[in-house]
């Protein structure tokens, strides 16, 4: 085992749990619950909020309501409990990306923080020593958190259906094994990550071969199926590269990259927008800037860090193609025939790396709204040179991550349903799916939910106020005193 993997005892992790709770009991206030049980028209209790997906953003949102003392919530993941999001599924990284300090789902809890569970596991020296932290750690560490503060999830449930009902929403749910059931909610957070507002993309040309020749990397692969063969992968981002470097570590015969590109991306924008100024205020600029600036970034694309090079150019059957956008594809017996921007190229097997496509009538639990969910190409009409159908597609989103209404009035319980994920990249940049932006995400999300719960019950806080009696002091006069005399 390497420094930074040799366990300490466990004690020091226990201590630390009782060190966070200790902590967090310290600086509750106010820790008076505040908000209303509400019922269905059923009759049924209703969640004040019902979070979907159990990943990094989703526990970070939960902690943000809960310290804010609204408990009456649920997390629901339609993983097994460890799978949730990407990081054990279809990241084949090996670490993470972001520096090994960014704080996140913590929210600014210093003994919640992974230096802090990493430094008990392992102790400080691994610390010091620690370049990236592994996605394996990463998971624990989520789930340490999670058991920590408490966050109640609901693991192998799928959302069905969402619908509006008298005072909320309904929400049909489908857990392993079981029945669909309803639960009613007041709002629901979508903090479903990559795809929340949409689905993994691919050419037309590609997705039309035969499943057993292509993929999405967002799928479930068989690496080991491609041991000597030949293998064509489409897009030159970070998570094309991993796939890359797991197929030639599996014993691809053969592993050709093409960029779309003249050259790949080398320079990361998110490290230049790791700054307060931005990742605070850049949802308070008007729609103007916040255009210009995410027309620039998301045009650059996320770069890769050196070690995701070093992990396929070691190999000698790999080779990289810039400039070689595919423009369409054939089978030609049990062979894929790529018809590339350098000429025809044959492959036993293709992978895109192609990003997602924002759609949310692709969303079976939207269904009911998706044609009515604001769009940026519904609100916002850019300069002729700053153009981007990409872009336009993104959802235009109030200032507390609600979707809105393409057509006001037609489905405003849209107002109740709050998206916290990477599809909210262009109202809010770095979105709640970001390590880097959660202690400034995090708040502005609850923030949002907190007030329009008061809001919404503002008239039974009014008669709340009104009917309070509760007696701070009685006016008892000690013995003696002048004024306990019949005639004072």
């Amino acid at each position: 085992m390497t420094s930074d993997a040799l366990p300490q005892t466990d004690h020091a992790l226990a201590d630390l749990t009782a060190r966070v709770r200790d902590d967090l009991d310290r600086i509750a206030h106010p820790r008076r619950p505040w908000t209303f049980q509400h019922e269905a028209p059923s009759g049924e209790a209703m969640l004040d909020v019902l979070i979907v997906g159990g990943g990094q953003s989703g526990l970070a949102a939960a902690f943000g309501l809960m310290r804010d003392e609204v408990r009456n919530i649920l997390v629901v993941d339609q993983a097994p409990r460890g799978l949730e999001g990407p990081w054990l599924s279809y990241a084949r990284m090996h670490t993470l990306r972001s520096p090994k300090d960014f704080t996140g789902p913590d929210l600014d809890i210093p003994s919640l923080t992974y230096q802090s569970w990493h430094e008990a596991k392992f102790g400080p020296q691994s610390w010091t020593a620690l370049h990236l932290i592994t996605k394996q750690h990463w998971v624990e560490y989520l789930l340490w958190l999670r058991d920590t503060v408490g966050i109640p999830v609901q693991n192998d449930t799928t959302v069905l259906d969402i619908e509006p009902c008298e005072g909320g929403l309904c929400v049909l749910l489908q857990s392993a094994g079981a029945e669909p059931v309803r639960r009613f909610t007041r709002k629901v957070v979508l903090a479903t990550g990559q795809e929340s507002l949409g689905r993994w993309s691919m050419p037309g040309f590609i997705e039309a071969l035969p499943a057993r020749v292509r993929a999405h990397t967002a799928e479930g692969i068989d690496f080991a199926a491609l041991r000597g063969k030949r293998v064509a992968i489409l897009g030159a981002g970070a998570s094309a590269f991993d796939n890359a470097a797991t197929a030639l570590e599996a014993g691809a015969g053969e592993v050709h990259l093409f960029c779309r590109r003249a050259e790949p991306q080398l320079v990361q924008p998110y490290l230049w927008l790791t700054f307060t100024g931005f990742l605070k205020h850049f949802s308070e600029l008007d729609d103007v800037w916040k255009w210009r600036f995410m027309n620039y970034i998301l045009g650059l694309r996320e770069g890769f860090p050196q070690p995701t090079w070093d992990r396929c150019a070691k190999h000698m059957n790999f080779r990289l193609y810039t400039g070689a956008g595919w423009n369409g594809a054939a089978m030609d017996g049990e062979k894929v025939l790529l018809d590339t921007a350098q000429g025809p190229f044959e492959a036993d097997y293709v992978i895109c790396a192609t990003g997602i496509e924002h759609n949310p009538a692709q969303r079976p639990e939207l269904a009911r709204a998706a044609e009515n969910i604001a769009r940026w190409e519904d609100r916002f009409t850019p300069a002729p040179d700053e153009q981007n159908s990409r872009l336009s597609a993104f959802p235009y989103l109030g200032n507390d991550y609600t979707l809105q209404e393409r057509v006001p009035g037609e489905t405003p319980w849209l107002r109740n349903i709050h998206l916290f994920s990477i599809a909210a990249t262009m109202s809010f940049g770095p979105s709640g799916s970001s390590i880097n932006a959660m202690k400034f995400s995090v708040p502005k999300l609850v923030s949002g939910i907190t007030g329009a719960l008061f809001r919404d019950d503002v008239e039974a806080y009014w008669q709340d106020l009104k009917g309070y009696d509760i007696r701070q002091a009685e006016l008892r006069w000690p013995a003696g005193h002048p004024m306990t005399l019949e005639d004072a």
